[in-house]
């Protein structure tokens, strides 16, 4: 209990030091784990580590790096995706952005960018409205650079670009020289 006549005493000093500050410390397989800061508010971006090995489906809130194994289905619709140098993907992804720089196997839906860089490689189809492919990059598949309001209005009318859509009938207007000719 605090008592109005005892010293306040500086943190870090007797049974309750104060924390060390965050130093990046190096992981079994020369991981290094590290804090990531972005520029819109000092977020962390959550990362999966090299060794990690995840089965099933993937979501969440925050940004994410993958350094490791994912199969099944991947959902980070507001926020960044990073395949890191060593990450191997076996997954439908949907996110915000998408950066690949280790191997996507599966299709890449985002809302902003998909940004394959030197060293990723990408087998599967590709929705964004902006793509990048870095020289020496692997790719193979097809790319729908669809405006975000398109991909927005085709996903809340819950279509998926794999669906038959009805052909528009083209209706144009007869010439009078044609007809009677």
């Amino acid at each position: 209990m605090w008592n109005r006549d005892e010293k306040v005493r500086p943190l870090g000093t007797g049974a309750n030091p104060a924390p060390a500050p965050f130093e990046p410390s190096v992981m079994p397989g020369g991981y290094v784990r590290e804090r990531i800061e972005h520029k819109n508010g000092g977020e962390e971006v959550a990362s999966i580590g090299k060794s990690i090995v995840i089965k099933g489906e993937l979501s969440g809130g925050e940004d994410l790096t993958i350094e490791g194994e994912v199969e099944g289905k991947i959902e980070l619709r507001d926020h960044v995706l990073t395949v890191g140098t060593n990450g191997r993907i076996k997954a439908q992804i949907t996110a915000k952005s998408i950066v690949v720089q280790g191997h996507v196997a599966g299709n890449l839906i985002a809302t902003q960018k998909v940004d394959i860089q030197e060293s990723g490689s990408v087998e599967g189809d590709v929705v964004a409205p902006r793509v990048a492919i870095a020289d020496g990059s692997h790719f193979k598949g097809s790319i729908d650079m669809q405006r975000k309001e398109s991909l927005a209005s085709e996903r809340a009318a819950g279509r998926s670009k794999h669906e038959a859509k009805a052909p528009i009938p083209v209706v144009a207007p007869m010439n009078d020289q044609l007809a009677s000719a």
